[in-house]
């Protein structure tokens, strides 16, 4: 095997090795974006319950001002 075959492999490895590298980084990035996101749902569904909370309230206190 000739030196140029060594070359051109070594650069096919340095390429392989540099698109895991960018596949981990884009990984860990995708993984706190999920995180994120999660974390923004929780929030988002808390707020929801309790506004449902409060209109229920509301609508309580003005059947009860209806009745009287």
């Amino acid at each position: 095997m000739t030196d140029h075959y060594f070359i051109a492999l070594e650069q096919k490895i340095d390429r392989l090795l540099a698109r895991c590298e960018q596949l981990e980084l884009e990984n860990q990035q995708l993984r706190a974006s999920g995180l994120q996101t999660r974390q923004e749902k929780a929030r988002l569904l808390q707020v929801n319950d309790q506004t449902r909370v409060q209109v229920e309230k509301m609508i309580q206190r003005l059947k009860t001002l209806e009745q009287s």
